[in-house]
Protein backbone atom coordinates (compact mmCIF):
# COMPACT_ATOMS: atom_id res chain seq x y z
CA UNK A 1 0.00 0.00 0.00
CA UNK A 2 1.20 3.45 -0.97
CA UNK A 3 2.01 5.89 1.67
CA UNK A 4 0.22 8.74 0.25
CA UNK A 5 -1.65 9.47 -2.40
CA UNK A 6 -1.17 12.49 -4.69
CA UNK A 7 -4.50 14.13 -6.97
CA UNK A 8 -3.17 15.67 -9.91
CA UNK A 9 -6.40 18.26 -11.15
CA UNK A 10 -5.94 19.82 -14.80
CA UNK A 11 -8.88 22.17 -14.95
CA UNK A 12 -9.56 23.12 -19.02
CA UNK A 13 -11.73 25.92 -19.72
CA UNK A 14 -11.90 28.76 -22.60
CA UNK A 15 -14.69 31.48 -22.60
CA UNK A 16 -17.50 31.09 -25.34
CA UNK A 17 -15.66 32.81 -27.99
CA UNK A 18 -17.53 31.62 -31.14
CA UNK A 19 -18.36 34.10 -34.04
CA UNK A 20 -20.01 32.75 -36.79
CA UNK A 21 -20.21 36.60 -38.66
CA UNK A 22 -16.08 36.61 -38.87
CA UNK A 23 -14.09 33.32 -39.57
CA UNK A 24 -10.46 35.84 -38.61
CA UNK A 25 -11.92 37.08 -35.19
CA UNK A 26 -8.63 37.39 -33.08
CA UNK A 27 -10.59 36.12 -29.96
CA UNK A 28 -11.49 32.50 -31.82
CA UNK A 29 -8.02 31.88 -31.95
CA UNK A 30 -7.48 31.33 -28.55
CA UNK A 31 -9.30 28.70 -29.19
CA UNK A 32 -7.50 27.23 -31.53
CA UNK A 33 -3.96 27.55 -29.56
CA UNK A 34 -5.22 25.63 -26.92
CA UNK A 35 -6.15 22.51 -29.20
CA UNK A 36 -2.73 22.95 -30.60
CA UNK A 37 -0.99 23.40 -27.25
CA UNK A 38 -2.34 22.33 -24.76
CA UNK A 39 -5.78 19.49 -25.86
CA UNK A 40 -4.38 17.30 -28.05
CA UNK A 41 -0.68 17.10 -26.85
CA UNK A 42 -2.59 16.15 -23.39
CA UNK A 43 -4.44 13.49 -25.30
CA UNK A 44 -1.57 12.65 -26.96
CA UNK A 45 0.07 11.77 -23.87
CA UNK A 46 -2.04 10.13 -22.07
CA UNK A 47 -2.84 7.73 -25.58
CA UNK A 48 0.97 7.30 -24.89
CA UNK A 49 0.87 6.23 -21.33
CA UNK A 50 -2.26 3.85 -22.31
CA UNK A 51 -0.50 1.90 -25.06
CA UNK A 52 2.21 1.55 -22.66
CA UNK A 53 0.20 0.26 -20.03
CA UNK A 54 1.89 2.40 -17.71
CA UNK A 55 -1.43 2.57 -14.79
CA UNK A 56 -2.71 6.06 -14.01
CA UNK A 57 -5.21 8.03 -12.66
CA UNK A 58 -5.89 11.93 -12.80
CA UNK A 59 -9.17 14.29 -12.65
CA UNK A 60 -9.84 16.53 -15.31
CA UNK A 61 -12.68 19.22 -15.74
CA UNK A 62 -13.86 20.24 -18.88
CA UNK A 63 -16.02 23.54 -18.58
CA UNK A 64 -19.50 22.99 -20.25
CA UNK A 65 -18.31 26.15 -22.51
CA UNK A 66 -15.59 24.03 -23.74
CA UNK A 67 -17.02 21.26 -24.57
CA UNK A 68 -19.67 23.14 -26.49
CA UNK A 69 -17.09 24.42 -28.77
CA UNK A 70 -15.17 21.03 -29.22
CA UNK A 71 -17.95 19.62 -30.48
CA UNK A 72 -19.35 22.92 -32.66
CA UNK A 73 -19.25 22.00 -36.11
CA UNK A 74 -18.74 25.32 -37.52
CA UNK A 75 -15.65 26.17 -35.41
CA UNK A 76 -14.37 22.62 -35.69
CA UNK A 77 -14.30 22.94 -39.66
CA UNK A 78 -12.62 26.20 -39.29
CA UNK A 79 -10.23 25.10 -36.89
CA UNK A 80 -8.89 21.98 -39.43
CA UNK A 81 -8.50 24.99 -41.68
CA UNK A 82 -6.19 26.63 -38.99
CA UNK A 83 -4.14 23.93 -38.29
CA UNK A 84 -3.92 23.24 -42.37
CA UNK A 85 -2.14 27.26 -42.97
CA UNK A 86 0.09 26.39 -39.71
CA UNK A 87 1.06 22.71 -41.45
CA UNK A 88 1.73 25.18 -44.90
CA UNK A 89 3.75 27.71 -42.45
CA UNK A 90 6.28 24.70 -40.71
CA UNK A 91 6.61 23.48 -44.24
CA UNK A 92 8.02 27.17 -45.43
CA UNK A 93 10.17 27.38 -42.09
CA UNK A 94 11.09 24.10 -42.43
CA UNK A 95 13.05 24.84 -46.02
CA UNK A 96 13.59 29.05 -43.97
CA UNK A 97 15.91 27.63 -41.52
CA UNK A 98 17.93 25.26 -42.99
CA UNK A 99 21.72 25.72 -42.28
CA UNK A 100 20.52 28.18 -39.10
CA UNK A 101 20.21 26.90 -35.22
CA UNK A 102 16.38 26.99 -35.59
CA UNK A 103 16.16 24.13 -37.93
CA UNK A 104 15.68 21.08 -35.70
CA UNK A 105 13.07 23.22 -33.93
CA UNK A 106 11.02 24.06 -37.36
CA UNK A 107 11.16 20.29 -38.20
CA UNK A 108 9.49 19.81 -34.38
CA UNK A 109 7.41 22.19 -35.23
CA UNK A 110 6.01 20.48 -38.65
CA UNK A 111 5.95 16.94 -37.02
CA UNK A 112 3.57 18.40 -34.17
CA UNK A 113 1.19 20.10 -36.25
CA UNK A 114 1.10 16.99 -38.17
CA UNK A 115 0.07 14.84 -35.58
CA UNK A 116 -2.30 17.14 -34.21
CA UNK A 117 -3.83 17.00 -37.42
CA UNK A 118 -4.35 13.14 -37.43
CA UNK A 119 -5.06 13.57 -34.27
CA UNK A 120 -7.98 15.35 -34.71
CA UNK A 121 -9.39 14.25 -38.01
CA UNK A 122 -8.43 10.92 -38.34
CA UNK A 123 -8.06 9.84 -35.31
CA UNK A 124 -11.26 11.67 -33.17
CA UNK A 125 -13.10 12.78 -36.30
CA UNK A 126 -12.85 16.23 -35.39
CA UNK A 127 -14.65 16.01 -32.11
CA UNK A 128 -11.92 15.87 -28.74
CA UNK A 129 -14.70 15.16 -26.63
CA UNK A 130 -14.56 11.75 -27.84
CA UNK A 131 -11.07 11.20 -27.12
CA UNK A 132 -11.72 12.47 -23.37
CA UNK A 133 -14.96 10.11 -22.99
CA UNK A 134 -12.66 7.27 -24.38
CA UNK A 135 -10.02 7.97 -21.52
CA UNK A 136 -12.72 8.25 -19.07
CA UNK A 137 -14.26 5.09 -20.34
CA UNK A 138 -10.82 3.23 -19.62
CA UNK A 139 -10.71 4.68 -15.85
CA UNK A 140 -7.84 6.81 -16.24
CA UNK A 141 -9.09 10.25 -16.46
CA UNK A 142 -12.11 11.34 -13.79
CA UNK A 143 -13.66 13.91 -15.97
CA UNK A 144 -15.54 16.75 -13.82
CA UNK A 145 -17.75 19.60 -14.73
CA UNK A 146 -17.66 23.11 -14.15
CA UNK A 147 -20.53 26.03 -13.55
CA UNK A 148 -22.29 26.12 -17.09
CA UNK A 149 -20.37 29.07 -18.31
CA UNK A 150 -17.62 29.65 -15.84
CA UNK A 151 -20.02 32.23 -13.71
CA UNK A 152 -18.24 33.22 -10.50
CA UNK A 153 -21.23 32.13 -8.27
CA UNK A 154 -20.09 33.62 -4.99
CA UNK A 155 -21.55 36.62 -6.08
CA UNK A 156 -24.86 35.30 -7.78
CA UNK A 157 -27.40 36.13 -5.20
CA UNK A 158 -30.34 34.90 -6.70
CA UNK A 159 -29.55 31.16 -5.82
CA UNK A 160 -31.84 29.81 -9.14
CA UNK A 161 -29.38 31.52 -11.49
CA UNK A 162 -26.60 29.41 -9.31
CA UNK A 163 -28.97 26.47 -9.94
CA UNK A 164 -29.68 27.34 -13.41
CA UNK A 165 -25.72 26.77 -13.66
CA UNK A 166 -25.12 23.64 -11.95
CA UNK A 167 -27.84 22.02 -13.74
CA UNK A 168 -27.34 23.11 -17.26
CA UNK A 169 -23.22 22.21 -16.69
CA UNK A 170 -24.55 18.80 -14.93
CA UNK A 171 -26.78 18.04 -18.23
CA UNK A 172 -24.35 18.77 -20.17
CA UNK A 173 -21.73 16.66 -19.08
CA UNK A 174 -24.21 13.76 -18.84
CA UNK A 175 -24.79 14.50 -22.51
CA UNK A 176 -21.91 14.32 -23.63
CA UNK A 177 -20.32 12.21 -21.26
CA UNK A 178 -22.17 9.83 -20.33
CA UNK A 179 -22.98 10.21 -16.51
CA UNK A 180 -23.80 12.41 -14.07
CA UNK A 181 -19.95 14.24 -13.37
CA UNK A 182 -18.44 13.34 -9.30
CA UNK A 183 -17.16 16.64 -8.71
CA UNK A 184 -17.08 19.91 -9.93
CA UNK A 185 -14.31 22.80 -10.22
CA UNK A 186 -15.74 25.75 -9.06
CA UNK A 187 -15.11 28.71 -11.01
CA UNK A 188 -12.24 30.24 -9.87
CA UNK A 189 -12.47 28.44 -7.17
CA UNK A 190 -15.13 30.42 -5.26
CA UNK A 191 -16.64 29.12 -2.63
CA UNK A 192 -19.54 31.16 -0.39
CA UNK A 193 -21.85 29.13 2.22
CA UNK A 194 -24.82 27.60 0.65
CA UNK A 195 -22.99 26.63 -3.09
CA UNK A 196 -22.54 22.56 -1.18
CA UNK A 197 -25.90 22.83 -0.77
CA UNK A 198 -26.86 23.47 -4.26
CA UNK A 199 -24.37 21.19 -5.40
CA UNK A 200 -25.98 18.60 -3.36
CA UNK A 201 -28.90 18.86 -5.11
CA UNK A 202 -27.94 17.70 -8.63
CA UNK A 203 -26.01 14.68 -6.98
CA UNK A 204 -22.07 16.27 -7.18
CA UNK A 205 -19.85 14.90 -4.48
CA UNK A 206 -17.14 16.99 -4.27
CA UNK A 207 -15.32 20.53 -5.17
CA UNK A 208 -12.02 21.92 -4.45
CA UNK A 209 -10.90 25.08 -2.90
CA UNK A 210 -7.93 27.35 -2.23
CA UNK A 211 -6.01 26.13 0.48
CA UNK A 212 -7.17 29.04 2.95
CA UNK A 213 -11.08 28.27 2.06
CA UNK A 214 -9.93 24.57 3.83
CA UNK A 215 -7.84 25.92 6.43
CA UNK A 216 -10.26 28.70 8.12
CA UNK A 217 -13.02 26.22 7.53
CA UNK A 218 -15.76 26.92 10.66
CA UNK A 219 -13.94 24.15 12.91
CA UNK A 220 -9.65 23.25 11.97
CA UNK A 221 -9.42 20.43 9.95
CA UNK A 222 -7.44 17.76 12.07
CA UNK A 223 -5.47 16.72 8.54
CA UNK A 224 -4.98 20.49 7.82
CA UNK A 225 -5.25 20.20 3.80
CA UNK A 226 -4.19 16.60 3.62
CA UNK A 227 -7.90 14.66 4.00
CA UNK A 228 -10.70 16.49 2.88
CA UNK A 229 -14.09 17.54 4.67
CA UNK A 230 -17.53 17.50 4.45
CA UNK A 231 -19.50 19.82 4.22
CA UNK A 232 -22.85 20.22 6.20
CA UNK A 233 -24.58 19.01 2.77
CA UNK A 234 -22.45 15.83 3.19
CA UNK A 235 -20.32 17.36 -0.23
CA UNK A 236 -16.63 16.94 0.33
CA UNK A 237 -14.25 19.80 0.03
CA UNK A 238 -10.81 19.35 -1.28
CA UNK A 239 -7.81 21.64 -0.56
CA UNK A 240 -5.26 22.77 -2.71
CA UNK A 241 -1.45 21.84 -1.39
CA UNK A 242 0.74 24.83 -1.02
CA UNK A 243 3.95 23.25 -1.57
CA UNK A 244 3.18 21.39 -4.60
CA UNK A 245 1.43 24.22 -6.74
CA UNK A 246 4.16 26.68 -5.80
CA UNK A 247 6.48 24.29 -7.72
CA UNK A 248 5.01 24.57 -10.95
CA UNK A 249 3.07 27.99 -10.69
CA UNK A 250 5.29 30.36 -8.96
CA UNK A 251 7.21 32.77 -11.76
CA UNK A 252 10.42 32.79 -9.55
CA UNK A 253 10.58 29.82 -8.14
CA UNK A 254 8.34 27.66 -10.58
CA UNK A 255 9.88 24.70 -13.26
CA UNK A 256 8.14 27.01 -16.30
CA UNK A 257 10.71 29.63 -15.86
CA UNK A 258 13.77 27.57 -16.41
CA UNK A 259 16.19 29.32 -18.96
CA UNK A 260 16.21 25.94 -21.20
CA UNK A 261 12.38 26.23 -21.73
CA UNK A 262 10.82 27.72 -24.61
CA UNK A 263 10.29 31.08 -24.51
CA UNK A 264 6.62 31.80 -25.08
CA UNK A 265 7.07 35.42 -26.09
CA UNK A 266 8.84 35.28 -29.10
CA UNK A 267 6.96 34.23 -32.15
CA UNK A 268 7.88 34.69 -35.69
CA UNK A 269 4.13 36.34 -36.13
CA UNK A 270 6.11 39.47 -34.87
CA UNK A 271 10.01 38.44 -35.44
CA UNK A 272 9.45 37.82 -39.30
CA UNK A 273 9.22 40.00 -42.47
CA UNK A 274 5.69 40.86 -43.03
CA UNK A 275 5.34 39.70 -46.59
CA UNK A 276 6.71 36.82 -45.51
CA UNK A 277 4.05 36.46 -42.38
CA UNK A 278 0.98 37.88 -43.51
CA UNK A 279 -0.62 35.13 -45.19
CA UNK A 280 -0.84 33.34 -41.42
CA UNK A 281 -1.48 36.41 -39.31
CA UNK A 282 -4.79 38.42 -39.35
CA UNK A 283 -6.11 39.80 -42.64
CA UNK A 284 -5.76 43.09 -41.33
CA UNK A 285 -2.08 42.83 -40.87
CA UNK A 286 -2.29 42.69 -37.44
CA UNK A 287 0.61 40.41 -36.38
CA UNK A 288 -0.47 37.57 -33.81
CA UNK A 289 1.14 34.44 -32.29
CA UNK A 290 1.60 31.55 -34.44
CA UNK A 291 2.64 29.28 -32.29
CA UNK A 292 6.51 28.88 -34.17
CA UNK A 293 8.96 30.02 -31.54
CA UNK A 294 12.78 29.47 -31.86
CA UNK A 295 14.13 30.93 -28.17
CA UNK A 296 14.49 29.53 -24.65
CA UNK A 297 13.97 31.99 -22.33
CA UNK A 298 17.55 32.16 -21.52
CA UNK A 299 17.28 34.15 -18.45
CA UNK A 300 16.33 37.66 -16.96
CA UNK A 301 17.73 39.53 -20.26
CA UNK A 302 15.82 41.79 -23.18
CA UNK A 303 13.25 39.12 -25.48
CA UNK A 304 15.51 40.60 -28.52
CA UNK A 305 18.81 38.65 -26.69
CA UNK A 306 16.99 35.55 -26.04
CA UNK A 307 18.96 32.32 -26.93
CA UNK A 308 18.15 29.91 -29.72
CA UNK A 309 15.77 27.09 -28.15
CA UNK A 310 17.11 23.63 -28.30
CA UNK A 311 14.36 20.50 -27.71
CA UNK A 312 17.11 18.00 -26.27
CA UNK A 313 18.33 20.39 -23.27
CA UNK A 314 14.63 21.31 -22.84
CA UNK A 315 13.31 17.59 -22.67
CA UNK A 316 16.13 16.77 -20.21
CA UNK A 317 15.18 19.41 -17.67
CA UNK A 318 11.74 18.30 -18.28
CA UNK A 319 13.45 14.79 -16.87
CA UNK A 320 15.11 16.77 -14.27
CA UNK A 321 11.95 18.20 -12.70
CA UNK A 322 9.68 15.62 -12.93
CA UNK A 323 12.15 13.59 -10.62
CA UNK A 324 12.50 16.38 -8.56
CA UNK A 325 9.08 17.02 -8.07
CA UNK A 326 8.26 13.02 -7.24
CA UNK A 327 10.83 13.14 -4.76
CA UNK A 328 9.87 15.95 -3.43
CA UNK A 329 5.65 14.71 -2.79
CA UNK A 330 8.20 11.49 -1.32
CA UNK A 331 9.69 13.30 1.05
CA UNK A 332 6.18 15.62 1.94
CA UNK A 333 4.27 12.12 2.50
CA UNK A 334 6.71 10.99 4.46
CA UNK A 335 6.92 13.47 6.80
CA UNK A 336 2.67 14.27 6.66
CA UNK A 337 3.03 10.03 7.41
CA UNK A 338 4.62 10.83 10.89
CA UNK A 339 1.17 13.10 11.96
CA UNK A 340 -1.73 10.89 10.60
CA UNK A 341 -3.37 7.93 10.77
CA UNK A 342 -4.26 7.78 7.51
CA UNK A 343 -2.17 7.99 4.25
CA UNK A 344 -1.97 11.71 3.35
CA UNK A 345 -3.85 12.89 -0.05
CA UNK A 346 -1.67 15.99 -1.92
CA UNK A 347 -4.25 17.78 -4.14
CA UNK A 348 -2.09 19.61 -7.00
CA UNK A 349 -4.73 21.47 -9.38
CA UNK A 350 -3.72 23.33 -12.44
CA UNK A 351 -5.16 25.39 -14.95
CA UNK A 352 -4.69 22.91 -17.71
CA UNK A 353 -3.40 25.58 -20.63
CA UNK A 354 -0.45 25.79 -18.38
CA UNK A 355 0.66 22.73 -20.12
CA UNK A 356 1.93 23.28 -23.77
CA UNK A 357 0.33 26.52 -24.46
CA UNK A 358 2.72 28.91 -21.54
CA UNK A 359 4.54 25.98 -20.40
CA UNK A 360 5.93 24.20 -23.95
CA UNK A 361 7.04 21.27 -21.82
CA UNK A 362 4.50 21.02 -19.29
CA UNK A 363 2.56 17.96 -21.14
CA UNK A 364 6.23 16.13 -21.29
CA UNK A 365 7.01 16.83 -18.05
CA UNK A 366 3.41 15.38 -16.36
CA UNK A 367 4.22 12.34 -18.83
CA UNK A 368 7.89 11.56 -17.30
CA UNK A 369 6.32 12.44 -13.76
CA UNK A 370 3.19 9.43 -14.53
CA UNK A 371 5.96 7.43 -15.73
CA UNK A 372 8.66 7.95 -12.91
CA UNK A 373 5.44 7.49 -10.20
CA UNK A 374 4.57 4.21 -12.03
CA UNK A 375 8.27 2.46 -12.16
CA UNK A 376 10.72 4.53 -9.79
CA UNK A 377 8.48 4.74 -6.00
CA UNK A 378 5.90 2.44 -4.34
CA UNK A 379 4.81 5.44 -1.56
CA UNK A 380 2.78 7.40 -3.77
CA UNK A 381 -0.31 6.40 -6.12
CA UNK A 382 -2.22 8.76 -8.22
CA UNK A 383 -5.78 8.37 -7.10
CA UNK A 384 -8.84 10.76 -8.29
CA UNK A 385 -11.15 12.26 -5.11
CA UNK A 386 -13.85 9.96 -5.92
CA UNK A 387 -11.29 7.20 -5.55
CA UNK A 388 -10.20 8.54 -1.96
CA UNK A 389 -13.59 8.51 -0.83
CA UNK A 390 -14.89 5.26 -1.57
CA UNK A 391 -11.55 4.57 0.63
CA UNK A 392 -12.11 6.89 3.34
CA UNK A 393 -15.67 7.97 3.31
CA UNK A 394 -15.31 8.98 6.87
CA UNK A 395 -14.68 12.28 7.53
CA UNK A 396 -14.36 15.81 9.20
CA UNK A 397 -18.02 17.63 9.27
CA UNK A 398 -17.11 21.71 8.87
CA UNK A 399 -18.22 24.40 6.59
CA UNK A 400 -15.44 25.80 4.52
CA UNK A 401 -14.43 29.57 4.58
CA UNK A 402 -15.89 31.73 1.70
CA UNK A 403 -12.34 31.78 -0.81
CA UNK A 404 -11.50 32.13 -4.24
CA UNK A 405 -7.89 31.07 -5.95
CA UNK A 406 -7.29 34.67 -6.86
CA UNK A 407 -5.19 37.57 -5.99
CA UNK A 408 -5.76 37.65 -2.34
CA UNK A 409 -7.22 34.91 -2.20
CA UNK A 410 -11.35 36.25 -1.81
CA UNK A 411 -13.53 38.37 -4.32
CA UNK A 412 -11.38 40.92 -5.10
CA UNK A 413 -10.43 40.29 -8.88
CA UNK A 414 -13.91 40.00 -9.87
CA UNK A 415 -15.37 42.93 -8.03
CA UNK A 416 -13.20 45.57 -7.96
CA UNK A 417 -13.29 49.29 -9.24
CA UNK A 418 -12.78 47.71 -12.95
CA UNK A 419 -15.78 45.78 -12.90
CA UNK A 420 -18.17 46.31 -10.10
CA UNK A 421 -20.52 48.18 -12.72
CA UNK A 422 -21.60 44.89 -14.70
CA UNK A 423 -23.07 43.02 -11.27
CA UNK A 424 -26.24 45.37 -10.55
CA UNK A 425 -27.15 44.30 -14.16
CA UNK A 426 -26.30 40.57 -13.79
CA UNK A 427 -28.40 40.66 -10.63
CA UNK A 428 -31.61 42.49 -12.21
CA UNK A 429 -31.18 39.99 -15.01
CA UNK A 430 -31.39 36.86 -13.12
CA UNK A 431 -33.90 38.18 -11.44
CA UNK A 432 -35.93 38.72 -13.98
CA UNK A 433 -35.05 35.39 -15.66
CA UNK A 434 -36.45 34.08 -12.74
CA UNK A 435 -39.22 36.08 -13.37
CA UNK A 436 -39.95 34.22 -16.58
CA UNK A 437 -39.53 30.87 -15.51
CA UNK A 438 -42.43 31.22 -12.62
CA UNK A 439 -44.65 33.28 -15.29
CA UNK A 440 -44.46 30.82 -18.12
CA UNK A 441 -44.31 27.05 -16.11
CA UNK A 442 -45.12 25.07 -19.57
CA UNK A 443 -44.17 27.49 -22.70
CA UNK A 444 -43.69 25.24 -25.72
CA UNK A 445 -43.20 27.10 -29.48
CA UNK A 446 -41.50 29.80 -29.91
CA UNK A 447 -42.24 31.56 -26.49
CA UNK A 448 -40.16 28.52 -25.46
CA UNK A 449 -37.74 29.28 -27.79
CA UNK A 450 -37.28 32.96 -26.33
CA UNK A 451 -37.14 31.69 -22.96
CA UNK A 452 -34.23 28.81 -23.48
CA UNK A 453 -32.46 31.97 -25.53
CA UNK A 454 -33.12 34.48 -22.79
CA UNK A 455 -31.22 32.01 -20.78
CA UNK A 456 -28.13 31.76 -22.58
CA UNK A 457 -27.69 35.21 -23.44
CA UNK A 458 -27.85 35.47 -19.32
CA UNK A 459 -25.36 32.86 -18.63
CA UNK A 460 -23.23 34.08 -21.19
CA UNK A 461 -22.88 37.91 -19.18
CA UNK A 462 -22.66 35.96 -16.16
CA UNK A 463 -19.04 34.13 -17.40
CA UNK A 464 -16.02 35.13 -14.76
CA UNK A 465 -13.74 35.50 -17.72
CA UNK A 466 -15.31 39.04 -18.90
CA UNK A 467 -14.50 40.58 -15.44
CA UNK A 468 -11.13 38.60 -15.05
CA UNK A 469 -10.48 40.35 -18.41
CA UNK A 470 -11.49 43.40 -16.85
CA UNK A 471 -9.57 43.06 -14.03
CA UNK A 472 -6.02 42.31 -15.58
CA UNK A 473 -6.51 44.59 -18.50
CA UNK A 474 -6.27 42.54 -21.41
CA UNK A 475 -8.75 42.87 -24.37
CA UNK A 476 -10.71 44.87 -22.10
CA UNK A 477 -13.27 46.22 -25.01
CA UNK A 478 -13.90 42.91 -25.93
CA UNK A 479 -14.89 41.67 -22.42
CA UNK A 480 -16.93 45.14 -21.87
CA UNK A 481 -18.26 44.22 -25.67
CA UNK A 482 -19.55 40.94 -24.74
CA UNK A 483 -20.84 42.00 -21.16
CA UNK A 484 -22.66 44.79 -22.35
CA UNK A 485 -24.22 42.88 -25.63
CA UNK A 486 -25.50 39.84 -23.59
CA UNK A 487 -27.23 41.79 -21.30
CA UNK A 488 -28.92 44.02 -23.90
CA UNK A 489 -30.16 40.96 -25.57
CA UNK A 490 -31.69 39.62 -22.54
CA UNK A 491 -33.43 42.95 -21.59
CA UNK A 492 -34.57 42.72 -25.46
CA UNK A 493 -36.13 39.29 -25.14
CA UNK A 494 -37.50 40.04 -21.61
CA UNK A 495 -39.75 42.75 -22.64
CA UNK A 496 -40.74 40.56 -26.33
CA UNK A 497 -42.12 37.80 -24.37
CA UNK A 498 -43.50 39.55 -20.98
CA UNK A 499 -45.71 41.86 -23.47
CA UNK A 500 -46.36 38.78 -25.87
CA UNK A 501 -44.20 40.20 -29.06
CA UNK A 502 -41.83 38.04 -29.85
CA UNK A 503 -39.69 39.13 -33.17
CA UNK A 504 -38.98 35.37 -34.40
CA UNK A 505 -36.26 37.32 -36.93
CA UNK A 506 -34.42 38.54 -34.30
CA UNK A 507 -34.84 35.43 -31.89
CA UNK A 508 -33.38 33.12 -34.78
CA UNK A 509 -30.85 35.60 -35.16
CA UNK A 510 -29.82 35.11 -31.71
CA UNK A 511 -30.03 31.47 -31.95
CA UNK A 512 -27.50 31.07 -34.56
CA UNK A 513 -25.07 33.31 -32.94
CA UNK A 514 -25.11 32.28 -29.40
CA UNK A 515 -26.31 28.55 -30.01
CA UNK A 516 -24.49 27.29 -26.83
CA UNK A 517 -26.54 24.92 -25.02
CA UNK A 518 -28.63 23.53 -27.26
CA UNK A 519 -30.98 21.30 -25.16
CA UNK A 520 -30.81 24.50 -22.48
CA UNK A 521 -34.09 24.56 -20.30
CA UNK A 522 -35.45 27.86 -19.27
CA UNK A 523 -37.58 25.97 -16.46
CA UNK A 524 -33.67 25.64 -14.43
CA UNK A 525 -34.34 28.89 -13.30
CA UNK A 526 -37.89 28.34 -11.76
CA UNK A 527 -38.56 29.49 -8.18
CA UNK A 528 -38.22 25.99 -5.69
CA UNK A 529 -38.51 25.40 -1.87
CA UNK A 530 -35.47 25.82 0.17
CA UNK A 531 -34.43 22.46 1.71
CA UNK A 532 -33.73 23.59 5.41
CA UNK A 533 -30.59 24.44 6.16
CA UNK A 534 -28.13 21.63 8.13
CA UNK A 535 -26.40 23.38 11.48
CA UNK A 536 -22.60 22.83 12.16
CA UNK A 537 -22.21 21.32 15.14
Amino acid sequence: MAKGYLTIVLHAHLPYVRHPEDENFLEERWFYEAITETYIPLIDTFTRLVRDNIPFRLTFSLSPTLVSMLTDPLLQQRYVRHLNKLIELAHKEESRTYGTPFHQTALMYKDKFQRAYDIFVHENDCNLVQAFKRLQDLNRLEIITCAATHGFLPLMFNRQAVRAQIETAVNVHRHHLGQVPWGIWLPECGYAPGIDDILQEYGIRYFFLDSHGLLYAYHRPRFGLYAPIYCPSGVAAFGRDIESSKQVWSATEGYPGDPDYREFYRDIGYDLDYDYIKDYIHPDGIRVHTGIKYHRITGKVDLADKQPYHPDWAANKADIHAANFMFNREKQIEYLSTMMERPPLIIAPYDAELFGHWWYEGPLWLELLIRKISSQTQNIELVSPSDYLRRFNCNQVTRPCPSTWGAAGYNQVWLNEKNHWIYRHLHMAADRMNELADLFPRAEGTLARALNQAGRELMLAQSSDWAFIMATGTMVPYAIRRTKEHIANFLRLYDEIKYCRINEEFLSHLERQNNIFPHINYRSWRTRTEPQQSAIS
